[in-house]
């Protein structure tokens, strides 16, 4: 049995992998969390007392996480700034999560040699052309666009840095695009489908022409246990399941999986800066550690995801009014 330390653990890609790890492991699960507006503590609820313990607390105060760290076998560190638009609104929080955060959780893992797995994204590589036939690998340079994507590229060469001058026991791996469960409204595809939910009719920034590599957080959650166990120090690992779609044919969809006309939906003005396509070759992770996603079928994955935001309106809704409100304020 091993003790995982999991930051931004009440987070949407966090908490699905600490159900994850509590599903499929016998391994026990701390997670460190700031509850910031992305957190939600109820995403952990009915999870086993004797393998799993909470922390409200920062990255960035040391003393905690070199407590924290002391007492784990392993980091896995998926707390982090990581909206867009908030990026652009106010730039500052994500220099404090994303860099100051990551430094602090290094120099612990440092001091206790405990086995660390930084959690990035393929925003880091900037984005391709629309007709661009080639996708991300870990050899793509660093062409970030945005306050969250810079920073996010920071945290990754400080941990590469870390591993090379200090040697930290490091991985990191960049992922596409997640949906899934415990997903915040604000983001793209669970604010489309609450929006159906509520009778609102969805919103598509521009002519929704953006292309995302869609793959489902159960399957970023196995993709990372991988890396723990049989990635190779100082590695990067890029995860990916193909599963690349542009914003209009998600949104088109969402509705007709939920019984809606197919354009049924509004354009609203688009973002500053809107990444145009981001597509991810995970081939190294599927040959050399063996991975391979379960929802190699988006449309079976949005499905379910589409389930859960039914069923579990309760978890959704008090975030809901509030983010509506703000993208109204934006025209968007």
């Amino acid at each position: 049995m091993a003790h995982l330390l999991v930051t931004g653990g009440a987070g949407f890609i966090g908490s699905n992998f600490v159900h994850h790890v509590l599903s499929h492991t016998d391994h026990r699960v701390t997670v460190l969390d700031a509850l910031t507006y992305a957190g939600n503590r109820s995403s952990l609820e009915g999870l086993p007392e004797d393998r799993f313990a909470f922390v409200h607390g920062d990255i960035t105060d040391a003393e905690l996480v070199d407590r924290l760290t002391g007492e784990a076998d392993a980091v896995v560190h998926y707390a982090a700034e990581s909206h867009n638009d908030n990026s652009l609104d106010n730039p500052r929080p994500f220099l404090d999560t994303n860099i100051v955060g990551t430094y602090t959780l290094l120099e612990a893992a440092r001091k206790h040699e405990t086995r660390f797995h930084h959690i990035s994204t393929d925003e880091v590589y900037g984005d391709l052309e629309l007709d661009d036939p080639e996708r991300f690998s870990e050899s793509t340079p660093y062409n970030p666009s945005s306050p969250y994507s810079s920073t996010k590229a920071g945290s990754d060469l400080l941990v590469r840095a870390w591993v090379r001058s200090f040697g930290v026991q490091a991985t990191i791996s960049n992922c596409s695009n997640n949906y899934g469960p415990y997903q915040h409204v604000e983001k793209f595809i669970p604010r489309q489908i609450t929006n159906v939910i509520r009778g609102i009719r969805p919103k598509l920034y521009g002519a929704g022409e953006n292309v995302r590599d869609w793959i489902h957080a159960d399957d970023h959650s196995s993709a990372v246990l991988t890396i723990l166990d049989r990635g190779e120090i100082g590695e990067t690992y890029l995860i990916g399941a193909d599963g690349e779609k542009n914003n209009k044919d998600v949104v088109e969809q969402i509705l007709s999986t939920m019984g809606q006309p197919a354009d049924a939906y509004d354009h609203v003005t688009d973002r500053a800066g809107h990444d145009m396509r981001y597509a991810i070759d995970s081939t190294r992770l599927r040959t050399e550690l063996g991975w391979a996603p379960q929802y190699q079928d988006f449309e079976a994955g949005l499905s379910a995801t589409i389930d859960w935001y039914r069923e579990n309106e309760a978890w959704w809704a008090p975030a809901k009014d509030a983010t509506e409100a703000f993208y109204a304020s934006k025209g968007q």
